[in-house]
């Protein structure tokens, strides 16, 4: 039985692949902040730390003695009161597992990172792994945080720390719970609250496709690459489509011009400040749909076997999880 460290075991991508090394037979250690929900965590075979990733004690405590290590956590908004603090939270907690790996001389680390860091491709001609971005063109603190941590994780390498990044698109799927962005997309249209769309598109992944691949990258990754595990390409208008054909709503019909959407989101943020709840349409949300963010999976089908179901069943799968839990009618 390996001992495996999992970084944001409690949160959505984390739990599900804390779940898949459980039931691999695989012990997994997590380090929890005091505040966290312990929900997700309702698994077998799990050990649970607490602590901060940005406290450099904390983190060496919960590498110590570990095979492997899934660094999955991350602050992942489009919005914040202060979007500083995405980046910080990102980066300082990056920079203080990773130093703590090295120094446990782990045997291997998966670094989670996110499609955020590559060029979005367009209908026809999907992105793969070899235009990444720079801080300069990834739009939004999420995305500039998540190329930052790229390059602490490559830096890391050069200096002989064995790690792999994987880079998923937009993960869907059950244990959703805080939700995503993705994910209150998803339950807005299906609980008939999206009336209008923009033209866009996005890739969809299930969320346990997604953890099958932290495991192939893991035993089949070549050290220092980035592996992109994505799913099915989807205009926003067909994927409510689809949520509208799985929960028996008339699908919307009203396509808005992206740009006379921007009062509106600035709106949004300006109410947001006051009441500190994160806001459904965002500026930055609205700068990246102006292309299509369209991905191909094809080297980690290539090089690791991975694969993805469509995106309908993800839908499903989702949906019917929002349901249980209450989110969706």
């Amino acid at each position: 039985m390996d001992l495996v460290l999992v970084t944001g075991a409690s949160g959505f991508v984390g739990s599900a692949l804390a779940k898949a090394l459980a039931a691999e037979g695989n012990k997994v250690r997590t380090l929890v902040r005091r505040t966290s929900s312990r929900a997700n965590l309702d698994l077998a075979n799990v050990e649970v730390l607490e602590g901060d990733l940005r406290d450099a004690r904390a983190v060496e405590r919960a590498t110590r003695g570990v095979r492997y290590v899934f660094h999955v956590a991350a602050d992942y908004r489009l919005w914040a009161p202060d979007r500083s603090t995405i980046i910080s939270n990102n980066v300082d907690s990056t920079r203080t597992l990773l130093r703590a790996a090295k120094k446990a001389a782990v045997e291997r680390l998966v670094h989670t990172s996110s499609v955020a860091t590559l060029m979005p491709g367009e209908v026809g001609a999907p992105a793969d792994e070899s235009r990444p971005h720079n801080e300069a063109s990834a739009i939004g603190a999420y995305k500039r945080s998540k190329v930052a941590c790229e390059r602490l994780v490559l830096a890391m390498v050069a200096d002989g720390l064995p790690a792999v990044i994987v880079n998923p698109s937009t993960p869907i799927g059950p244990r959703d719970r805080r939700p995503t962005p993705t994910g209150r997309l998803i339950i807005e249209a299906a609980s008939g609250r999206m009336p209008a769309f923009v033209d866009t598109g996005l890739n969809l992944v299930h969320v346990e496709d997604v953890a099958a691949g932290h495991l192939l990258a893991l035993r089949h990754g070549r050290i220092g690459e980035r592996y992109i595990l994505a799913g099915e390409n989807l205009t926003l208008r067909e994927i409510l489509h689809v949520i509208a054909r799985l929960v028996g709503r008339a699908p919307p019909r009203i396509r808005l011009p992206r740009t006379a959407m921007f009062p509106f989101a600035y709106a949004a943020e300006a109410l947001a400040q006051l009441t500190g709840h994160e806001p459904f349409l965002t500026v930055d949300g609205l700068r990246m749909a102006k292309t299509h963010m369209y991905f191909s999976h094809a080297k980690a089908e290539r090089e690791l076997g991975f694969t993805a179901r469509p995106a309908m069943a993800a839908l499903a799968d989702a949906i019917a999880w929002y349901r249980a839990q209450g989110m969706v009618p």
